[in-house]
């Protein structure tokens, strides 16, 4: 693992921590090509049901470092924030990005790539490649379009502009905004919640949502998914009527 990425995992979540305080947690080479490889690692155990990214020291990332722009960013095929990016969306069960402070360039580019985003009330959001004369990669700026829509989209990165959480809440940014000191209690409330939930219907829903996102076929990944869901479906249903918690066993791609 490289020097500034940390992960832990405890009661069924896995937590990555961009931990580069001195940089406000910009992300380096090394970093970049070290996330994949980190994110394999969690989605080969059985034992995480959900990842939370966030940042140390007040931040969740100032983007790429600056001043290693050429070894990261080269183009579309060879991007190392793209690799990152790729994995982080690929990752098959649900990711969370957990905000506070900056989320800006790259690091905007990670939370996009997660599914779901809370972030604290004083967060500041920006995504600037026109600050650098920088085409942002096309995998990136397709991610973008589709979370937020092409006219917030164009604001964005027209403008390189930072944005306060409630703007970045209103154009589909964010899903949730936490007031005061109260993110991580709630972002452990919600992976609690989804830790306790059907894993195989998290796992359903995000490969039939992405797939419909991208306009891609989705018949036959749906069939596969009810015919997988045989056991799940009558565990939970059995529980409901015996008015108990369900006892879910299904661990996920890797653990089937």
């Amino acid at each position: 693992m490289a020097a500034g990425l940390h992960c832990e995992v405890a009661d069924g979540v896995g937590t990555i921590t961009i931990d580069r305080p001195e940089k406000r947690n910009a992300m380096s080479a090394d970093m970049w090509r070290a996330l994949p490889g980190l994110l394999d690692g969690l989605a080969a155990d059985a034992g995480v049901r959900v990842v939370v990214l966030t940042g140390a020291g007040g931040h969740f990332c100032a983007g790429a470092d600056i001043s290693e722009l050429h070894d990261i960013h080269r183009d579309d095929e060879s991007h190392l924030s793209v690799a990152a990016e790729r994995a982080l969306a690929a990752f098959p069960k649900p990711t969370l990005a957990a905000i506070e402070g900056f989320c800006v360039g790259g690091g905007c580019q990670l939370a996009a790539a997660c599914d779901l985003r809370f972030a604290a009330a004083d967060a500041r959001f920006g995504i600037t490649p026109a600050r650098l004369g920088i085409v942002y990669p096309g995998a990136a700026t397709e991610r973008l379009v589709r979370l937020v829509g092409p006219s917030a989209a164009k604001y964005l990165l027209f403008s390189g502009d930072l944005v306060g959480a409630p703007h970045a809440l209103r154009i589909g940014l964010l899903d949730e905004v936490v007031d005061g000191d109260g993110l991580r209690a709630r972002v452990a409330e919600f992976t609690a919640t989804l830790a306790a939930r059907s894993l195989l219907t998290q796992c359903a829903t995000k490969d039939l949502v992405d797939a419909i996102t991208a306009r891609e076929p989705f018949a036959e990944r749906l069939a596969h998914w009810r015919k997988e869901s045989g056991d799940e479906a009558a565990e939970g249903i059995a529980a409901f009527l015996e008015r108990r918690a369900p006892a879910f066993t299904w661990t996920g791609p890797a653990g089937n």
